[in-house]
């Protein structure tokens, strides 16, 4: 009984590895078990913040004390505060403009570098640096910039006689505006650059010495060739873009906090504000909530096209 009992083991055993090779011979399963570490990480780290975010914006959560579900008592009264409007507006303008701007310049950076000409290797390394440097560094460089006392770009602009004073450029509300978008449009022309210059390589020169012989000329060949055969790849890179610039965070809160007097603050600056320095976590996760639904279009779109592309 004993022999018995130990082959029935032994065969129950094999079987049982039998059945776990034969699953791991499978592509699914396979796949998802080396995914499986980085999907864990993504639950822990991205997906419970996610709807915990979600949650407290229901509540009236602060510091020290768990908050009670009030359904959208937060939202509505954002929705009177001129300060959360003011937000809006500047999270609008500072990712409107500075995505088209970013967009024009990567699309004649990249036509520029697709050309043939000595030192083109150097100078696609140079386009590439604003990119790769950290933000936190191009913000404090940015922040010295503008300085009001120890401008470079004002001393620059006095020596050359253009003005004979140093600009606000941080405590003027405007001024402070199109700094945070220049610094922005510095920071994320390359991405342009890169991504559409490996467009540019794909289109095959046999098309632009055919409009050559038709006589095209040099707007022309871009207007016809180029800009419609870039415009999948435009489209998901401006949507990418669109996306970060939208949510940013690091480059705004660096420069210059959200002032002068609240007047360059972003959805993600106010909220970072209104939760961790004043506490109120209910009201900080119900300003970013906010940006919700422009990212969940972005997302869309981009996967439209990215599912048009395969």
């Amino acid at each position: 009984m004993d022999a018995i009992s130990a082959s029935e083991q032994i065969d129950r055993q094999s079987g049982i590895r039998q059945k776990i090779a034969r699953a791991l011979e499978n592509p699914t399963i396979l796949g998802f078990l080396f995914v499986a570490p980085a999907e864990l990480l993504l639950l822990i780290f991205l997906a419970y913040p996610f709807f915990l975010g979600l949650w407290l914006g229901f509540t009236d959560t602060i510091v020290g004390r768990e908050g009670a579900f009030i359904g959208f008592e937060n939202y509505a009264w954002l929705l009177e505060d001129p300060s959360f409007w003011l937000t809006c507006f500047n999270t609008f303008l500072y990712t409107v403009v500075a995505v088209i701007l970013k967009a024009v310049l990567g699309i004649g950076l990249a036509v520029v570098l697709n050309r043939d000409f000595k030192g083109k290797g150097l100078m696609r390394a140079i386009v590439l640096l604003p990119w790769i440097i950290p933000t936190a560094l191009s913000a404090i460089c940015f922040w010295w910039l503008y300085d009001s006392t120890f401008s470079g770009i004002s001393w620059t602009l006095m020596k050359l006689g253009i003005t004979d004073h140093f600009i606000d450029f941080l405590g003027d509300p405007w001024n402070a505006r199109w700094a945070l978008i220049a610094a922005n449009v510095w920071r994320g022309v390359p991405f342009f650059t890169i991504g559409l210059l490996a467009g540019l390589q794909t289109i095959s020169p046999d098309l632009y010495e055919a409009a050559e012989i038709d006589g095209a000329g040099a707007w022309k060949k871009f207007r016809k060739i180029t800009l419609p055969l870039l415009t999948p790849l435009l489209t998901v890179v401006t949507v990418f873009s669109t996306i970060w610039t939208f949510a940013d965070f690091q480059l705004v809160w660096i420069i210059t906090k959200g002032g002068p007097a609240g007047a360059t603050h972003i959805f993600g600056t106010l909220s970072f504000q209104r939760a961790m320095q004043g506490g109120q976590f209910g009201e900080g996760a119900a300003i970013s909530n906010f940006m919700l639904p422009i990212l969940v279009c972005c997302v869309f779109i981009a996967f439209v096209f990215l599912r048009k592309e395969d």
